[in-house]
């Protein structure tokens, strides 16, 4: 016999009447009441089962997992790519920021005193040397030289008449000393016409030294009137211009007033400050490629010219000087330009990528492939960073394949696969 869960509620729900009339219990209900309570304690007890049973398969099939996983990563052998390593004494290009410099600059003062009378260039002007560049009116030089080269003409007249009484005296002296010789003059004369003839001599000396002396002025006088015209003192072109005609201008050693700028740029000097690390491997003669961001596809021709042959103590640098032409005038002095040098290399290196350096607590260390596929950890000696590649002096032999990005677990006793060279 079956009973219903709708039975069993009304049943339970039955009202109870007055407690005087109240039937005893019906065993059949408590019957039914015993069967419902195992068929529930049943039900659990099958999900308290199936859910300790649904556990213990899931931990098994995690553990299952988990050891295949690390049988996995046990027996995995990664993929790597090689570079053998070859020794190599080819220089290494260096490249530098360098400033591009006139050959020559003069900047031009004046050495004569007075206003610009003329100004016959400008700012860009192309000049050959010799040419004038400006006209100084000065007529107070010119009145001192007039007046000097006046004085000298009197000098030279008093050299001539102090010539002549010299001349006058020394007849006079031989023929009082021929007289006196015979007795017809006394010795007395003898002595004045000798002693006057001293004294002309001496007038003649010291006329000639004035004329001597006279000349000196009028020639320094001379040579700044020629100052009047300020001339190129080099063929190149003016590139500053600080007088305008009517300007005053002063010859004076410390506050001269300057008048152009003028620069020789045929040939430009470019300047670069070389690395101590290159700079032994630099000298002069070498082939240097000078390029500018404003030339693009453009390389220039130089060569090393000239060295400091010093470095500078606060930066070790060594300042050296490329010559390169510039007959067209496609560079202007004061460009911001790349130079090029070959450095020679002090020893053979082997050249190794950056990407198969590892650098951990035991140093820059390489992963190099021995020949039954595991790595050995190779530490290393480095010469010099390049940046993309690394000079190494130590650790390393011809013929070594390096590992290039090696895994992050890296080894030693690894075995690895070699991928084929591209």
């Amino acid at each position: 016999m079956t009973t219903s869960s709708a039975d069993v509620g009304q049943e339970l729900e039955a009202p109870q009447g007055d407690p005087a009339r109240a039937p005893g219990p019906d065993p059949a209900l408590e019957k039914r009441r015993r069967r419902l309570a195992r068929v529930l304690g049943l039900a659990a007890l099958l999900a308290a089962a199936g859910l300790v049973a649904f556990g213990v398969t899931a931990k098994g099939k995690r553990g299952a997992d988990a050891k295949a996983v690390m049988e996995a990563r046990r027996s995995f052998t990664p993929t790597v790519r090689v570079v053998t390593a070859k020794e190599s004494d080819a220089p290494r290009v260096v490249q530098l920021t360098g400033n591009i410099a006139a050959f020559e600059s003069a900047t031009i003062y004046a050495r004569a005193t007075g206003y610009i009378g003329e100004r016959r260039v400008d700012i860009g002007s192309r000049v050959k040397k010799g040419d004038v560049l400006a006209v100084i009116a000065a007529p107070d030089l010119d009145q001192q030289l007039a007046q000097a080269t006046a004085t000298l003409q009197q000098q030279r007249a008093a050299v001539m008449q102090a010539k002549a009484n010299a001349d006058l005296g020394r007849i006079t002296d031989q023929r009082t000393s021929q007289l006196v010789a015979k007795g017809w003059s006394s010795a007395q004369q003898g002595d004045t016409d000798r002693l006057t003839l001293e004294g002309r001599v001496a007038a003649l000396a010291v006329a000639e030294a004035n004329v001597a002396a006279q000349e000196a002025a009028v020639s320094r006088l001379q040579r700044l009137a020629d100052y009047e015209h300020v001339v190129a003192p080099f063929d190149g072109v003016v590139t500053g211009r600080l007088i305008d005609v009517g300007s005053l201008v002063t010859a004076d050693a410390a506050s001269g007033t300057s008048l152009f700028t003028i620069a020789r740029d045929d040939v430009l000097r470019v300047q670069v400050f070389v690395p101590q690390s290159a700079s032994v491997g630099i000298a002069d003669g070498d082939i240097a490629d000078v390029s500018v961001a404003e030339r693009p596809g453009r390389v220039f021709k130089g060569k090393v010219s000239r060295n400091a042959e010093a470095l500078a103590p606060g930066t070790r640098t060594l300042l050296t000087e490329v010559d390169i032409e510039n007959k067209d005038g496609a560079l202007s002095p004061g460009m911001y330009s790349i130079v090029k040098l070959k450095a020679r290399r002090p020893a053979p290196v082997f050249v190794v990528p950056s990407q198969a350096v590892i650098f951990d607590r035991g140093g820059m260390q390489v992963a190099v492939v021995k020949d039954d596929g595991a790595l050995e950890m190779r530490k290393i000696g480095v010469a010099l960073d390049n940046g993309a590649t690394l000079d190494v002096e130590q650790g390393l032999k011809a013929g070594d394949r390096i590992v290039i990005s090696p895994p992050a677990n890296v080894a030693n006793g690894m075995k690895v696969e070699v991928a084929p060279e591209a």
